[in-house]
């Protein structure tokens, strides 16, 4: 007790450094304090323990990796997590850190997410950990895929790397387009007057699929629709009123009515039974290849090839849209960051993984290169998969990854409506709205 101590400056400040060394000591145990931390790479670090366990939380399809890692590198502790990779936005990872945060421990040293929009909270919570201050050398980052790691970028600093890219790119038959006399089409007016064409002289062939809650990631970012064009940290422009929205909404339109167009959905029970074999044309990312045509449809090997994304006539700089493709944040908490930042850039640029065994198109532009080659030599796909390589840097910029999700509002506003009979065109109002309520819930600034 202090009460009865007499006021002896000396004395006094002895033991009140006394305690403020007991409370430095019991809130570093607690997960470490501010006056534990060294600023060093751009954040505040808290002390590190290098060989300490090395705690990776992933989902099921990067499990592989972990595992692959903690083979080849057997002097690393790690505790590999599973978890559900945020997917269909579940936020699981973003409710644990808030968690965390109140706790003082608990995070994981490095995390893989199916979403592209973590940095969106990942950041202002002061979890994600900025890369390209010293943890990732320059050269490394600057050897990704052009914009893949835009939705890393926050204020010009960039917080997590890309695992694979889900670009856009138009799969087709090769043996039906052959047997029907048919050209691959390479602007969107030869794309439409082809289904047109179909739908005439093949019916129950399809040109494409408008089913999805990620249609709008096929279709309108291609098109350059300035539904979601995240341009700050909360601040978006959201028009589903230009032409750029319109007239590839008239175009799906003009396919769904003469049923050139499902609209079933590619993992649904009733297009694997009805629509499996009916298949010409399809618009959609690069993991269509395999998750798709030679998982989910069983297509026979020689069958599937792949053409550059449809542009619109006239128009010089091609886009293409964006379907996934996760990211990998480490965490500023983290007490080994030594080991968490060989495994983060190992996971994202080594052949061993990306290079040969990932499922997905390697964001990490040498990895891609090796990926392409090791797809070739399995003999599945009818053609060469180059339009891939050529469509991962031309992801149009200007649709972003922000807090709230597209797919959730596309599957709540539209999908119903069109069920329904209602057209693309006459709900583009309702999406906007959708959006934009959406976006204001979450704090955004809008714009329109």
């Amino acid at each position: 007790m202090f009460v009865n101590q007499p006021s002896v400056p000396g004395r006094r400040v002895a033991l009140l450094a006394a305690c403020a060394a007991a409370l430095a000591l019991t809130v570093t145990a607690c997960g470490g304090s501010s006056s534990q931390k060294t600023t060093k790479d751009g954040f505040a670090q808290v002390a590190q323990k290098d060989g300490s366990t090395l705690t990776v939380w992933v989902d099921a399809t990067r499990m592989d990796a972990a595992k692959l890692y903690q083979q080849q590198h057997p002097n690393v502790k790690m505790n590999i997590v599973s978890y559900d990779g945020d997917a269909n936005g579940s936020n699981y990872l973003q409710t644990k850190v808030q968690l965390f945060n109140k706790t003082g421990k608990g995070w994981p040293d490095v995390v893989f997410s199916s979403q592209n929009n973590e940095t969106s909270w990942a950041v202002d919570a002061g979890f994600a950990a900025p890369l390209d201050k010293g943890l990732i050398p320059a050269d490394t980052l600057g050897q990704f895929a052009k914009g893949a790691n835009d939705v890393c970028t926050v204020n010009g600093t960039v917080y997590c790397l890309r695992n694979d890219l889900s670009q856009t790119v138009l799969w087709y038959n090769a043996p039906l387009m052959k047997q029907f006399g048919y050209q691959v089409p390479t602007t969107w007016e030869e794309y439409q007057a082809l289904g047109e064409k179909v739908a005439a002289e093949h019916p129950g062939y399809l040109v494409g699929d408008a089913g999805d809650s990620f249609t709008p990631e096929i279709y309108l970012w291609a098109s350059k629709c300035e539904a979601n064009h995240i341009t700050g940290p909360k601040a978006v422009t959201v028009n589903t009123s230009g032409d750029s929205c319109t007239k590839m909404a008239k175009l799906l339109d003009g396919l769904i009515k003469n049923k050139s167009m499902s609209i079933s959905g590619v993992f649904s029970t009733d297009f694997a039974k009805n629509e499996k074999d009916k298949v010409l044309l399809m618009p959609g990312p690069a993991w269509y290849g395999g998750a798709v045509f030679k998982g989910t449809l069983k297509t026979p090997e020689k069958t599937i090839g792949v053409a550059p994304m449809p542009q619109w006539q006239g128009d010089s700089s091609p886009a293409v849209g964006n379907v996934g493709g996760g990211t990998w944040l480490l965490s500023q908490h983290s007490a080994n960051l030594k080991a968490a930042t060989d495994f983060l850039t190992w996971v994202t640029t080594d052949n061993a993984y990306q290079g040969e065994k990932a499922p997905g198109f390697p964001a990490y532009a040498p990895a891609a290169d090796n990926w392409l080659k090791a797809q070739d030599t399995t003999g599945y796909f009818a053609t060469d998969l180059g339009a891939l390589k050529a469509a991962s840097s031309q992801v149009w910029s200007q649709w972003g990854s922000g807090q709230f999700s597209q797919e959730a509002v596309w599957a709540a506003t539209v999908k119903p409506g069109m069920t329904q009979g209602q057209t693309i065109e006459s709900l583009l109002p309702a999406w906007q709205d959708s959006i934009v309520k959406h976006a204001e819930a979450d704090g955004y600034k809008v714009s329109s």
